[in-house]
């Protein structure tokens, strides 16, 4: 905008200001009843896109097979023996009336595990464990012998010490109400919390996918209820302290209360569901909405200090800082739109959430907010003892005089810090996204170091032919694979129907142990199969590792305590293994829930990072044509990119490790770092050119006008960020974190770099 343009149109805004009152709070009313219309979900696979490849091999894989949706209760007698009367009563027990969890299709224990024996030429199938309160010491015996020696229980049903047991339940809900997870785990819940009545010398722990995605859920609307009343209170205290204004900690009150419920309510009308990463939505644009505000204020108490009327100031303050709030608002949301590039649904919404929230910010700071001071009672006399402005005068004064030495100070801190990058580790573990406070990652902490792997690849091994499966050669191939696996660390089960073809084999020749091995005639084969197969009870077929034609098996491969770098190394070298061992028909790649997961930080990151070189390129596009300056331009690239590769540098040297939750942060702080940039050039330019100061005079004249606002809207920013760290989701207080020492780190480049790099491109351009 023009001079002219930018005071006539803030003019226009105060002369209009009843209509434009009606206009923003139809907008707001409009906006915000579309909050009604918002949803949870608490599904974790709405992380992975339609496109994920690795999703869509596991989709592949659960239509062939049986979908993995799980409900583990953990058994932990304090006697630790399994092993007892009273013990497997109880297993007995929450294995039958487990069957009553809504939607349950299947349920695996110790005590109903389908051991088989053979009288002469008969197959004999039956449970492991039938009425346990009459059984006696020599059955006890014999029922460890046999669980502790059976590959497809040991590490998944039970330990090797025999101190710890599980019940597995499957549950096949159809998806069709948000409501049927939150109504899985209660009755869970529920079942658990009898048993412990029941049986006080066992303790139970619930774990599993279902419990995992209700865990969710409820961290996030506890992040709901909890965040965003502290994040009001800091911000309220922020403003309070530094603007010292009854008036402006109200208006900023407003501003980001109607900020945030518009965002909320566009998303509500456009059909978001909230999940546990978008849910920190509200607090970024709150955070965000801060500084508008903040900067349209500080200049109007400024010019009222100058002996201005209340009505002069606001005109003068919405004059000089019209053009900068708009591009940073601008900016802002470009910053979060190119979050629609992630590969993570979920943060697509969380950017377009901010991005509609930050713009509504803009919206009710210049339309609503001049009213409203004009309306609200201002004294100025709180504001001359100030100490911000003479902190930034000292500052200016320090920087102009020690320019060279701060430059090249400035520049040797981004190289060092920036080069920390090096040492980070594209890296995750899902299970540890929970705090420890948690109940469910108290239990799978649990079930991790007492029993099994919180971790499975699966494996769909193709035979090549119907009925392929029976043949010999690809059995012992699927059990030399499993053997291999088996050897591999932090792997503590290998489930395959190889196992159930020995213990077969064995059952049909006297239970002699020379014969458990797969059967060296695929006619046997097939015969113990069928055998098998007709002796099962209903709920414990074999669907969940045989295809409906025979032509394919599953392999799951239980790991415990791994992160996803390790997970994506073993499907590497497993799918070596194949190459080099199997024929091709058996080649495929690992799948499931946690190699999806190890793939989608690595690809999520490197999303991001093009979609923020995008972004940054728009931006610098923008500036270049609002600052009329190509110089100007191309100098505001480095202060906005090196807090991010400076942050992230700090980070790879503190923890080394980046997961889903950091991925996002280069294109999320870009937008913003660049806010204090734009208003710091803009005063500069209106300095030289407005009042044909020299260079050092505008660097003075930036500090004094927007220094003020700068540093209160960065410890609005960074305290914002940081309340995100309190989260019990360590995506988003991850995320909170590195984005504080992002904006942290903006601040100085601002205020230290960014006036030298200024004074030197002048000076250069001065030579030339």
């Amino acid at each position: 905008m023009s001079e002219m343009s930018d005071n006539d149109f803030s003019i226009w805004i105060i002369n209009h200001r009843r209509w434009l009152i009606l206009f923003t709070l139809l907008f707001l009313i409009s906006t915000t009843s579309g909050i009604q219309f918002l949803t949870m979900n608490n599904d974790t696979r709405v992380f992975f896109s339609e496109e994920n490849p690795q999703f869509k091999a596991l989709e592949a894989l659960e239509n062939t097979y049986t979908k993995d949706q799980s409900i583990f209760f953990v058994i932990a007698p304090k006697n630790g023996d399994i092993f007892t009367r009273d013990t497997l009563s109880a297993i007995e027990e929450l294995t039958e009336r487990a069957w009553t969890i809504p939607y349950s299709s299947r349920v695996n224990s110790i005590t109903n595990f389908q051991h088989g024996y053979a009288i002469e030429d008969e197959l004999i199938v039956e449970n492991l464990v039938e009425d346990a309160p009459k059984l006696s010491d020599e059955d006890l015996d014999r029922i460890r012998n046999i669980a502790l020696a059976e590959p497809m229980v040991l590490n998944r049903l039970i330990s090797p010490s025999g101190h710890v047991s599980g019940v597995f339940v499957n549950s096949l809900y159809p998806g069709e109400s948000l409501e049927e997870v939150p109504k899985i785990s209660a009755y869970s819940h529920e079942l658990a919390d009898e048993l412990r009545s029941k049986y006080p010398h066992v303790d139970f722990y619930l774990f599993g996918s279902i419990i995992m995605d209700n865990a969710f859920g409820e961290i996030g609307l506890d992040d709901m209820m909890n965040l965003i009343p502290f994040m009001y209170l800091t911000l309220i205290v922020i403003i309070g302290l530094c603007l010292r204004s009854v008036t402006a900690t109200f208006s900023t009150f407003l501003i980001i209360l109607m900020s945030m419920l518009t965002g909320m309510g566009l998303a509500g009308w456009l059909g978001i569901s909230l999940t546990p990463a978008s849910i920190a939505a509200p607090t970024i644009i709150m955070t965000l909405a801060v500084a508008d505000s903040v900067h349209i204020q500080a200049g109007v108490f400024r010019y009222m200090q100058e002996g201005k009327s209340k009505q002069d100031a606001i005109v003068e303050s919405l004059r000089i800082n019209i053009q900068p709030v708009l591009l940073t608002s601008i900016t802002t949301a470009i910053g979060f739109l190119s979050m629609n590039f992630s590969d993570a649904p979920p943060f697509r919404d969380l950017g377009n959430i901010v991005a509609m929230g930050v713009m509504a910010a803009f919206i009710y700071s210049i339309f609503f907010l001049p009213w409203l001071l004009n309306f609200l009672p201002i004294k100025t006399s709180k504001h001359k003892g100030a100490t911000l402005p003479s902190s930034c005068n000292w500052l200016a004064c320090f920087v102009i005089r020690r320019r060279n030495s701060i430059f090249w100070i400035s520049l040797i801190a981004i190289t060092l810090l920036s080069a920390g990058t090096a040492r980070i580790e594209l890296n995750d573990n899902f299970l540890y996204y929970l705090d420890t406070r948690y109940e469910v990652r108290q239990a799978g902490d649990f079930y991790q170091q007492n029993l099994g792997g919180a971790d499975v690849i699966e494996y769909s091994l193709q035979a090549g032919e119907p009925g392929g499966i029976n043949s010999p050669e690809y059995l012992a191939t699927v059990e030399a694979f499993a053997n291999w696996l088996r050897e591999q660390p932090k792997v503590v089960q290998v489930g395959t129907i190889t196992d159930t073809m020995k213990r077969l084999n064995k059952n049909m020749h006297a239970d002699d142990e020379r014969y458990y091995r797969v059967p060296e005639s695929r006619q046997l084969a097939a015969q113990y199969l069928l055998l098998y197969e007709l002796s099962l009870p209903f709920g414990l077929d074999l669907n969940n590792q045989i295809n409906v034609d025979k032509s394919a098996t599953r392999l799951s491969v239980m790991i415990r305590d791994t992160s996803t770098r390790e997970i994506r190394e073993l499907d590497i070298q497993a799918r070596q293994w194949l190459k080099q061992n199997a024929p091709p028909t058996m080649l495929t790649y690992g799948t499931g829930l946690s190699v999806i997961w190890a793939h989608l930080s690595e690809r999520n990151i490197n999303n991001m990072l093009g979609a923020s070189l995008g972004a940054l390129l728009l931006i610098s596009l923008i500036l270049v044509f609002a600052l009329k300056s190509l110089r100007l331009g191309l100098i505001s690239l480095l202060p906005n990119l090196a807090p991010a590769f400076m942050a992230f540098g700090l980070w790879g040297m503190m923890f080394g490790q980046v997961g889903l939750g950091l991925s996002v942060v280069v294109a999320m702080t870009l937008g913003i770092v660049v806010d204090d940039t734009v208003h710091f050039i803009s005063k500069y330019l209106r300095a030289r050119r407005q009042y044909g100061m020299e260079p050092e005079e505008s660097i003075h004249y930036a500090f004094h006008t927007v220094g003020t606002a700068m540093w209160v809207t960065t410890a609005a920013l960074v305290a914002g960020f940081l309340v995100l760290t309190l989260s019990g989701f360590r995506m988003n207080s991850d995320m909170g974190l590195l984005s504080a020492v992002t904006i942290l780190l903006a601040l100085a480049l601002d205020f230290l770099f960014l006036p030298t790099l200024l004074m030197m491109s002048e000076k250069i351009g001065n030579k030339e």
